[in-house]
């Protein structure tokens, strides 16, 4: 499957890998960013970073599950989040790594970003995950 790993010539990451090394063969899914949006297209959590955060996993796991994979199994993530604040990061960064997101730890990039797709929209997250076989 994948090999989380970490150089020993680079800081120690806190709760991430330098890099996922996926062997040929396996089968990978890319998703598009999650969005706090609900079942019915409505924003969820307005002003709330964490609720956004929340909702935005539960939708990655959907998508994940749809696919045939679940949260166990990503290897990188990219997650956004409006902010000019670092502890907004840290808020959001907080509720992916309690999410059980990847047994990993998985590779990822955490960004600041100004403005995201929906109006409200304060976090997203895309992702890539092995797909079982």
């Amino acid at each position: 499957m994948a090999t989380f790993r970490v150089a020993p010539g680079l800081f120690p990451p806190p709760t991430y890998s330098h890099s996922v090394v996926v062997e040929a063969g396996e089968r990978l899914v890319f998703t598009a960013g999650g969005v706090p949006l609900d079942e019915d297209g409505k924003l969820v959590g307005a002003d709330d970073r964490v609720r956004q955060a929340e909702q935005v996993l539960a939708n990655l796991a959907e998508q994940l599950r749809q696919a045939g994979t679940d949260l166990e199994h990503v290897v990188n993530t990219t997650v956004y989040v409006v902010a000019d604040q670092p502890s907004d990061l840290s808020t959001v960064w907080d509720v992916v790594t309690a999410s059980g997101l990847s047994v990993g730890p998985h590779s990822s990039t955490l960004l600041g970003v100004s403005m995201l797709g929906y109006t409200g929209q304060l976090v997203e997250i895309t992702a890539m995950a092995v797909i079982p076989a």
